[in-house]
């Protein structure tokens, strides 16, 4: 046996150690020795615990947290849809019907109250320690877009009108036996250097 190989058992060995350290249930928060969440085998889903671990220490998450866990006791992405459609989404619809619907397509005019959006869906998904995007966020994306960006035009790209098309395929056409000629004359009169 080799030191390479020897180093790569133990390489292995210590990877396989880490992984699982890394996952294994308990971990410590705040220095108190808590239980991580664990994956409900029915739903696929992160329930919530009496005492599961919020995202920050923010006043804000610790708010969403405990609406959670008081009022709604369901799993974490079923809470995720509940705050979203009674923080998030509210405040855009509002603010979407308060403009002319002729003015939803003007990015200016919807910018601030778009972006306003995605941090609230994504200040409430790190709070609840769920990744974003997910597909619930981006399902209310989609939605969002179906119900109020829909009849916006698009910026296709267009094809030039034919006379630009025509001049840009004869320029190399007609440029390409001008060339050969130079080249030919060139070579014929032995004079390669000019």
């Amino acid at each position: 046996m080799t030191a390479t190989s020897s180093s790569l058992r133990f390489s292995g060995c210590f990877v396989t150690l880490l992984i699982w350290g890394c996952t294994s249930m308990v971990c410590l928060v705040d220095e108190k020795l808590t239980a991580q969440p664990t994956i409900d085998a029915t739903h696929g889903d992160i329930p919530l615990p009496l005492s599961f671990a919020c995202g920050t220490n923010s006043h804000s998450c610790m708010e969403y947290c405990s609406i959670c866990q008081d009022y709604f006791d369901v799993p974490r992405m079923m809470c995720l849809h509940n705050l979203l459609q009674k923080l998030c989404i509210p405040k855009f619809n509002n603010a979407m019907t308060s403009m002319k619907s002729t003015n939803w397509c003007t990015w200016g005019n919807v910018s601030n109250y778009y972006s306003t959006l995605s941090l609230c869906t994504e200040e409430i998904s790190d709070c609840l320690m769920i990744p974003w995007p997910n597909p619930l966020v981006e399902q209310t994306f989609v939605d969002i877009h179906s119900r109020f960006f829909k009849e916006c035009p698009s910026e296709e790209l267009s094809d030039p009108p034919p006379v630009i098309v025509m001049a840009l395929v004869i320029t190399p056409i007609c440029l390409i036996p001008l060339m050969v000629s130079l080249v030919v004359l060139k070579t014929k009169n032995g004079d390669g250097s000019s």
